[in-house]
């Protein structure tokens, strides 16, 4: 058979290029705004900028400690020193504990992603996080539709090196979705952070290796890695900054790759055969992660998207009605009020959309994301931003009736309307109490933890009988007394954490503890202990899917994508139901029998159960 002249010089151009022998720097977990996080980083890209011999620069995530605009823009400022090219992707630290939702480190950095081609290798790498401080590991659904998108444009046999922060493996609630992909192409390895160690892996016939953090611990001095590609093995070496570049502590063959075709586990649906009844009557798969609740109108369930997307489905059909842009990442729920559809954006603005149309009747801008979710009361809407400023605006016109500037850290969940008061908590340590009327503080309320990461901010609180009830990531159930915010007592007996509920009696408090079980306490000024406790068996279990109780059940989600249907009052399982392996939002129970659920992977589903 004849080879074309074209084909056979491409092949040996592609070739020739591939065997050219170079060099990269490896960084990952650079942690600015940690204590030696700047320095140990100034160093490094010192230290390569003395390095002839490097062609650019590859950053693993977790660049930040805290995700604060001020911490990447610092990042940003040090990384522009080096005199090669870097490719550089957002890790847990950035995503997870973002104040802006993602957008900082998008505009900063011009992207979450990246691919190039470097002698005849291409390089492809995507964000990964978790999108909630305390969830699994995620690649995000963008990512994975722009993973298709590249390896569909990619030829079978050029060899391909991908990175990511977290290691492909289960500490990804969807490693499948990568490894699944790039089985099928001639990846030669995989790169990755996270774990802060020099550390040769393989996934699941991938071959891969996870580098140090550049922090220097307990060392004297940071740190990073030299990756040398020759023409059949590339070698890990590790270099600190003025000192000779170590031997290598890791290499890899270079060859075409070949799938074992091994079987490997993969997310469980069993669940679904078991309890039949519940189906979906429909589904549909949103085009970015989806981090809040969907709200439901008489026409439509609309959610918002990590890409900033405000979708609107047809109730019946789960058909896309309408979409509105805006500029940046979703994670507040949305309410519907008097046809408003108003939620905030990552972009800094609170929308109020038309709900039958998707147009815009109002907005209104903010000095920073807008992640938290609204609640209405009456004409008024209440909602808190990254700006330190919790408001109430009109609903109909968006007009700002007041405005507190005095929160610490960013709001991201949902406030409680009690008794007058306006109670919303934030990752400044803090719960707050406001009057209702005039934003006035009337009251504030800390666990004792200086570390802001036990902060009560993703709770929604929860109230009877003149108690504030709120369950932090320091694993507590605390009573808050509703008129002055003082402690009335604090149970860590069952380790709830964050997803607590109310009944629909006001008598007893529902708690998700962190392995298997659902937990009860009656609802009363004393500490009353553990009611009941019913092991419903969903393993290790850390997100704040909060506990809804409607039509005799309690409804929850997990972080492996099941929900659960458990009747109180026999402690019994009515129903679960697996959607995806991602994170549920708290669901949106309409009765009991119809829920509307979404999943961090972008899931919106209707349910149905039998009875």
């Amino acid at each position: 058979m004849k080879i074309p002249f074209l084909f056979l010089f491409t092949l040996l151009i592609s070739f020739g290029l591939r065997a050219q022998d170079f060099k990269y720097a490896f960084v990952t977990d650079t942690h600015i705004g940690s204590s030696t996080g700047e320095e140990d980083l100034r160093r490094t890209v010192a230290d390569i900028n003395e390095l002839s011999d490097i062609d650019f620069i590859i950053i693993t995530g977790d660049i930040t400690e805290m995700g604060t605009n001020n911490e990447l823009t610092l990042a940003k400022q040090i990384l522009s020193g080096l005199k090669k090219p870097y490719h550089i992707i957002p890790g847990n630290h950035d995503t997870g504990w973002s104040e802006s939702g993602g957008v900082k480190f998008i505009t900063e950095f011009s992207g979450d992603k990246f691919t190039f081609d470097h002698n005849g290798y291409r390089f492809i790498a995507c964000a990964s996080g978790p999108y909630v401080r305390m969830s699994d590991g995620h690649i995000p659904r963008d990512a994975t539709v722009w993973l298709d998108s590249v390896l569909k444009a990619t030829p079978k046999n050029m060899p391909i090196i991908f990175a990511n922060h977290y290691p492909l493996d289960n500490s990804l609630d969807n490693w499948y979705e990568a490894t699944d992909r790039l089985k099928k192409y001639n990846v030669q390895y995989a790169l990755c952070g996270h774990g802060h160690n020099n550390h040769p892996y393989n996934f699941e016939g991938i071959e891969a290796t996870m580098g140090r953090s550049n922090l220097r611990a307990k060392d004297s001095i940071g740190g990073y890695n030299i990756v040398s590609m020759t023409k059949d093995t590339v070698f890990f070496q590790t270099k600190k900054p003025t000192q000779a570049i170590g031997a290598a502590w890791r290499k890899i063959a270079l060859k075409t790759f070949k799938d074992d075709e091994k079987k490997y586990p993969r997310p469980d649906f069993n669940v679904n055969t078991k309890y039949a009844n519940t189906k979906e009557v429909w589904s549909y798969h949103s085009s970015a992660n989806v981090v809040n609740t969907p709200a439901y109108s008489s026409n439509h369930v609309i959610f918002g998207n990590s890409l900033g997307l405000v979708e609107a489905l047809n109730k019946k059909t789960g058909q896309r009605d309408w979409v509105f842009n805006t500029g940046g990442a979703i994670y507040s729920s949305p309410v519907v009020v008097d046809n408003l559809v108003i939620l905030g954006s990552g972009d800094g603005f609170i929308y109020a959309l038309n709900e039958k149309t998707g147009k815009i009747s109002w907005k209104m801008q903010t000095a920073n994301s807008v992640l938290g979710s609204p609640i209405v009361n009456g004409k008024h809407v209440y909602i808190g931003g990254s700006d330190n400023t919790f408001r109430a605006l009109e609903a109909k016109t968006g007009k700002e009736v007041w405005a507190f500037k005095e929160v610490e850290g960013t709001i991201v969940g949902k406030p409680l309307i009690y008794q007058g008061k306006i109670i919303f908590g934030s990752w400044g340590r803090h719960l707050y109490a406001l009057d209702i009327n005039n934003g006035n503080l009337l009251w504030k309320w800390n666990n004792g933890q200086a570390n802001r990461m036990f902060s009560p901010a993703m709770v929604t609180p929860v109230a009877a009988k003149g108690i504030v009830y709120i369950a932090a990531p320091d694993r507590h159930l605390t009573a808050i007394d509703a008129n002055n915010g003082s402690t009335l007592w604090r149970n860590k007996e069952a380790t709830v954490r964050e997803s607590i509920g109310l009944s629909t009696d006001s008598t007893t408090i529902y708690g998700k503890t962190m392995q298997d079980e659902i937990v009860a306490y009656k609802a009363q000024p004393q500490d009353p202990g553990v009611l009941w406790r019913y092991n419903a068996g969903f393993g290790y279990e850390h997100v704040p899917s909060m506990l809804i109780e409607k039509d005799g059940n309690v409804f929850f989600g997990t972080k492996n994508g099941v929900v659960y249907a458990v009747n109180p009052k026999s402690q019994t399982t009515t129903w679960a139901h697996k959607i995806d392996n991602s994170m549920i939002n708290t669901v949106n129970v309409i009765d009991g029998k119809n829920l509307v659920v979404s999943t961090m992977d972008g899931k919106v589903v209707w349910l149905n159960v039998k009875k």
